[in-house]
């Protein structure tokens, strides 16, 4: 969503790409952390839960919270860097490109 919002902000409002990446992190943050987090709550009671069958449960909740916290803290640190990335491989290959179809100067023509 991220980088959904990010192009968007390119296309329509012509903002140069890290102004509209760091655009979309902030308004994006909040339902990104409300998301991980309703999820990483539902493991809570499995992670920390007493009782019969408990000892089978323990490490899936643990593990819930763990790969959430985790992939939460890589994605929101490599999103940006790899849109950023992307964009500017992209400039460079089209300008490469704009180059080569650049029409030389005309030949002079003999009358």
């Amino acid at each position: 969503m991220m980088i959904d919002f990010a192009l968007d902000a390119e296309r329509r409002e012509g903002m140069p790409p890290e102004k509209a990446i760091y655009q979309a992190c902030l308004l994006r943050f909040r339902p990104i952390m409300m998301t991980t987090m309703a999820a990483l709550l539902a493991g809570v009671p499995l992670a920390f839960g007493s009782g019969v069958g408990s000892e089978l449960r323990r490490p899936l909740g643990i593990t819930i919270i763990g790969g959430l916290i985790f992939s939460q803290m890589l994605t929101l640190y490599t999103t940006p860097v790899i849109y950023l990335f992307f964009d500017r491989l992209a400039r460079r290959f089209t300008h490469k490109g704009e180059r080569l179809a650049e029409p030389g100067p005309e030949p002079a023509v003999a009358q």
